[in-house]
């Protein structure tokens, strides 16, 4: 079976690819079309020789149903996913996270494709209960999480109304090797890297459930092989929490380094936009397909802080990246 893997040369989306290919499977990679054909994360993979490139735009039907087309399934990872940014352009989110949705659960609705849609945690909003199931109320408090809940119920609606074999896969806070520097963990150690003691960050109090990107990606497999999953909604999660707070202490005990936080307003999210508390609930996928979390925190952070000490110089720590 072929596999079509939207885009691919994204963070969690290239390992996703990467694993693919090394689990035997023939793997179609779609990316976002630029003149350099740049494409992303896999211009670093070793498997790059044995996958298919297509670049194509997600907006657009025609390029996402051209890449679709004699695939037997679909891991739809493509998206706008910076929270800052949501909140400069909600109309680019809407655009890429939901019309692009629309594009691939119609063009695998005409191609008879099974969907492997990708949803966040960030939809639940401020924990009203925890551990988080997949029952616990949708509460959306960005444009971005607005967009995905919205792209989630699409593609559950695509399963109702269709018959289209769709599972919807809620990842936590992902981490690891190739993460965004927009995100906490690449922040703080590329901070560190550079030689900064004074640590500039955002809200300290939030906790987060933070799941290593090995564990994530055999999530996704495990959830698009089981037939069990089939109209499903399934969260993928350590089922542990962190603050922001103690994690950046954590980073700074793994790098032998003393450092000192400070405060930046343009890091903080509006108050009423802030998600307090995520913790999940992982048991409703242990108990369809046996998938656990198996990277402790610890373990994930010193191989983050390993690959990163070799990308030393890539991330640009003294800019905001909204």
């Amino acid at each position: 079976m072929k596999i079509l893997v939207t885009g691919a040369g994204g963070f969690i989306a290239s390992h996703l690819t990467e694993s693919l290919v090394k689990l035997g499977y023939s793997v179609r990679a779609f990316l976002r079309y630029n003149s350099k054909n740049y494409w992303g994360w896999l211009e670093e993979s070793d498997c790059l020789d044995k996958i298919e490139v297509i670049s194509g735009d997600i907006r657009d039907y025609d390029s996402v149903n051209n890449a679709i087309s004699g695939c037997g399934m679909v891991f739809h990872l493509a998206a706008l996913i910076g929270i800052p940014y949501s909140y400069v352009s909600p109309l680019a989110y809407i655009k890429t996270n939901v019309e692009g949705t629309y594009n691939v659960l119609e063009a695998a609705r005409n191609n008879g494709v099974r969907v492997v849609h990708t949803s966040t945690s960030e939809i639940y909003g401020t924990a009203q209960y925890v551990p988080i199931d997949e029952s616990h109320p949708v509460n959306p408090q960005s444009p971005y999480a607005a967009t995905k809940s919205s792209a989630d119920s699409l593609s559950l609606s695509y399963y109702r109304s269709f018959d289209l074999p769709v599972v919807v896969v809620r990842p936590f806070n992902t981490y690891g090797p190739r993460q965004s520097a927009r995100a906490i963990i690449p922040t703080v150690i590329s901070q560190i890297l550079d030689g900064k003691i004074r640590i500039s960050i955002g809200n300290l109090s939030p906790t987060r459930d933070m799941t290593y990107v090995s564990d994530t990606v055999e999530g996704f497999i495990a959830a698009g092989f089981s037939e069990a999953t089939t109209g499903e909604v399934i969260n993928l999660g350590a089922g542990e929490e962190i603050s922001i707070g103690e994690l950046i202490r954590k980073i700074s005990s793994i790098m032998g380094i003393e450092t000192e936080i400070e405060n930046a307003p343009e890091r903080m999210r509006p108050a009423k936009s802030e998600v307090e508390r995520l913790l999940s609930n992982p048991s409703k996928m242990f108990s369809l397909t046996n998938w656990k979390a198996k990277v402790s925190i610890d373990e994930g952070l010193s191989r983050t802080i390993a690959w990163m000490k070799q990308k030393k110089g890539m991330y640009k720590s003294n800019i905001y990246n909204v």
